[in-house]
Parts: C-alpha cells; sequence; structure tokens
C-alpha cells in the first residue's frame, strides 16, 4: 500500500524549509531509517531518516522547492496492509514519548541498531549523467573510466561544496570515483578543476535590460562579462538572520562599551600551554580563555545573563551559561551554543569550541545546537578587525566582540613598550544593564586576560 511521509516538525517553531537535494529516486528500495534528504531549515541542513521500508512511490517536492511543516513530502509503496497512511504522530502523552525518543531531531523511526545508515549505491547508468565537457577537455589519465556498469555511490559533500563545483562545472561524481567514499571539500574540487581545466559555467542572461554597448564604460578584465544586477532568493539561515537581527535591534536598545586590554600574559599562557605535550590533543587558543574568563564574570553581573519577557513582564536571570560562538559560515551567519559552559575546564571549552566550528563549516550544526543561548561571543578578530558594535541575539542581554591581537607601543610599568593588545567591544540591552554593570563586567573580563592568576580570586 501507499503510505506519505510528510515533513515533520523540524522544533524552534520552524514552519518551512527547502529541499537541498534527494539522495533516492522514484523506485529505489529504501531501508528504515535510510537517509532520504537533505532539507534547509531557516537555521541548519538536516537529514531526514526513512520512517518507512519500502520502494519509492513519489516525492512530491523537487530540490530547491520550499516545503511546509506537515506537507506531503515523500511516498512509499510498503510491504503488507497494517501500515498508516501517513508517517506516525508524535507521542501523545509525555510517558510515551519518553518511550519513543527520535533519532535525530524530531523525527523518523526509531532506531534498531547503532551506526550511519550506509548509502545504497547506484548503477553509473541510472544516476546523474556526467558533464561531457568536463570529460572531453580532461586528459585521458586525468578522468577516471566510468563505464554503465560501474557502482557508483552518490558523492558526499555539503550544499556550498556542491554549488561551488556547479560553478566550476565540476561534476562530483567524478571526483567521488577518484576520493572513496569520503566528504568532498571545497578543496577537492579545486583541485580537480585546475587538473582538468574546467571552466566557470556562465550564468543565464539577465532578464533586466542592459545599457547601449556605447553608454557602458570601461571595465577592468573580467567585469564586463558579469551582469549588470543579480537577484538572489532571501532564504534560509540568512533569512532567519535578517529577521533576528532586525528584531534584536528594534526591541532592545543597545549600548556598546569598548576597552583595549593587554593580553601578552594571555597569549604567553597559550604560548606555554600548547607546548605542553599533555595538552597536544587540545587546540587552546586565545579565545578559549576568553570564553572561560566570561563564563567567571559573568555571575558577577547576571543582568548579562538575563533575557526580558515582555509578556510575562519579568526579568530571567539564568543561573547557568549556554555560551553561543559566532560563526560565518557560507550559508550565513549562525549561533551555536556550549551547554553548561561555566561548568567546562579550559581545556573542555577549547575542545567544544574546535567542534562547534568544524561543524558548522561542514553545514551540519543542528537545530538544537542553535537552540538558546544566553551569552554570546563574536570573534570578529579572525579578520583583523579590531573592534565593533554587535547587535544582541533575540533573548539574550548581552554580546561580547573579541578583536584581534596586535603588538603595539603599551605604557606598562611606567615605560613604554611593545605589547600585545586586544579591544573587547560589549553590547548589552540597556533595559536589563546599566552602563556601570557592563563596565564591571568588561573590566572583570579583561582583569582575567592581563593577568590569568587572578582567575583564582573568582568564586
Amino acid at each position: 500500500m501507499i503510505a506519505e511521509f510528510r515533513l515533520p516538525d523540524l522544533g524552534e517553531g520552524l514552519t518551512e524549509a527547502e529541499v537541498v537535494q534527494w539522495l533516492v529516486s522514484p523506485g529505489d528500495p529504501v531501508a528504515l531509517n535510510q537517509t532520504l534528504a537533505e532539507v534547509e531549515t531557516a537555521k541548519a541542513v538536516v537529514e531526514l531518516p526513512s520512517p518507512y521500508e519500502g520502494t519509492v512511490s513519489t516525492l512530491h517536492a523537487e530540490a530547491g522547492e520550499t516545503v511546509a511543516v506537515g506537507a506531503p513530502l515523500i511516498a512509499f509503496d510498503v510491504e503488507g496492509g497494517d501500515a498508516p497512511a501517513t508517517a506516525p504522530e508524535q507521542p501523545a502523552t509525555a510517558e510515551a514519548e519518553e518511550k519513543a525518543q527520535p533519532n535525530l531531531v524530531g523525527y523518523g523511526a526509531a532506531p534498531t541498531a547503532s551506526g550511519r545508515p550506509a548509502r545504497r549505491a547506484r548503477r553509473g547508468g541510472a544516476a546523474r549523467p556526467a558533464d561531457t565537457a568536463v570529460l572531453e577537455a580532461a586528459p585521458h589519465d586525468a578522468t577516471p573510466s566510468l563505464s554503465s556498469e560501474t557502482v557508483v555511490e552518490r558523492p558526499r559533500s555539503t550544499p556550498p561544496v556542491r554549488a561551488h563545483a556547479k560553478r566550476l562545472g565540476v561534476d562530483l561524481v567524478l571526483i567521488a570515483a577518484e576520493l572513496g567514499d569520503r566528504l568532498i571539500t571545497r578543496a577537492d574540487v579545486d583541485a580537480y578543476a585546475a587538473r582538468v581545466g574546467a571552466a566557470p559555467v556562465m550564468a543565464p542572461p539577465s532578464t533586466t535590460a542592459a545599457a547601449p554597448a556605447s553608454a557602458v564604460p570601461d571595465s577592468p578584465a573580467g567585469l564586463g562579462a558579469r551582469d549588470r544586477e543579480t537577484r538572489i532568493p532571501i532564504r534560509g539561515v540568512r533569512k532567519h538572520t535578517a529577521a533576528a537581527m532586525v528584531q534584536s535591534a528594534f526591541t532592545a536598545p543597545h549600548v556598546t562599551v569598548f576597552h583595549t586590554v593587554d593580553v601578552t600574559a594571555t597569549m604567553d599562557l597559550v604560548a606555554s600551554l600548547r607546548e605542553d605535550r599533555r595538552l597536544a590533543e587540545h587546540r587552546i587558543g586565545p579565545l578559549a580563555v576568553v570564553a572561560k574568563a566570561v563564563c567567571m564574570a559573568l555571575p558577577r553581573t547576571p543582568g548579562l545573563n538575563s533575557r526580558w519577557d515582555e509578556q510575562a513582564g519579568e526579568i530571567v536571570e539564568h543561573g547557568y551559561v549556554d555560551l553561543g560562538i559566532a560563526a560565518a559560515t557560507d550559508r550565513g551567519l549562525i549561533v551555536p551554543h556550549i551547554r553548561e559552559a561555566q561548568s567546562l575546564t579550559l581545556t573542555q571549552l577549547a575542545d567544544a569550541i574546535a567542534a562547534l566550528a568544524s561543524t558548522a563549516r561542514s553545514g551540519k550544526t543542528s537545530p538544537a545546537e542553535l537552540a538558546g543561548g544566553t551569552f554570546t561571543i563574536s570573534n570578529i578578530g579572525v579578520f583583523g578587525v579590531d573592534a565593533g558594535t554587535p547587535i544582541l541575539p533575540p533573548g539574550q542581554s548581552g554580546i561580547l566582540a573579541v578583536g584581534a591581537v596586535r603588538r603595539q607601543p603599551w605604557e606598562y610599568r611606567g615605560e613604554i613598550a611593545l605589547r600585545q593588545l586586544m579591544t573587547l567591544s560589549l553590547s548589552f540591552d540597556h533595559r536589563l544593564v546599566d552602563g556601570a554593570e557592563g563596565a564591571r563586567f568588561l573590566k572583570d573580563v579583561a582583569d582575567v586576560l592581563e593577568e590569568p592568576g587572578r582567575a583564582m580570586l573568582f568564586s
């Protein structure tokens, strides 16, 4: 019989998702919990597991199409007559829900075995045909031979990498044939394109009326062939981030204060920790030290670890720190969180930050990792920026921007010396935090960075 799978509730109040790519096609056999597709919400790209075992009957949406939560997504032909017509609903009671924990982000059948379901191998003849232009241009010894009987697994890559490959006219199937079953990276695409001489795929002509040739001014080489304007759909993470920033900027009265700190002692500490062989597995950097200092300073200024509940007419003070680390990705700005960061050691914070960054770069940050948060750090120093006026994430009362570390002349013990300096920029909600409180918090963080031994004075 035919069983339909509707787009499940992905949590966090998300009402829709865009189909990034299908990993199955009509007629394909599907195992229970096999990954069906990748969908992009306003917060993350997630994989959808199959709640059924059977054969794919119909795909109700194409790649690139936006689907509302609860709308039909895919239909299966399942054996037997006792299967429900649609995917099972969520448990009705708290007890039932506890017994039927979701296996990914709130949907799908409970797994019966550990490990990630293996992707089903597909025959080369049934797969999408390779780009013949690339094949013809490539040297014979540079392109793997793919006969119609060759078994080829669907390439594993992230959405930004697929988009990059498409721009260069590179078929990921060819790269996967060389690299095997591992995630294809942007570097892999670039290396393959350089080897076979792939040329960027030109965008279709713009529908905007072009000016007469005589009216177009001279432009640098390579710019003349570009469209005069390009329209990019606002969706996914960028759409969500834009809405959140507008809401925050026009709801919370922002105030930003700055403080330049001599972090020479912190940088010496970081250098010594990196030389310690016992800590070789941990990548401890200045950001981890700042994060630790923030966690120690927040209890002394609880207003910065609070939220304004307009509906209830209350200020909610958090007795824990869910520390957000802003991450710039190809899909836009996201802020995954480190849960209960106040209870972590310096090495644990460093490991958590590294894990968040790696997951964000791969586009695999889950909605659960983006939910909540009580305070945020934005490391603008990685872009060579010294200071800024960061906007508060909605529901938070403080965000700290960490500037670049620079060697500059500085007064030190009555003399001028070259010291390593960092500028901290703290934005806070003036409804919750007074100027004196914001300045005190910034000074507490600065004291730890100037003299890490002062951390012993914090309770």
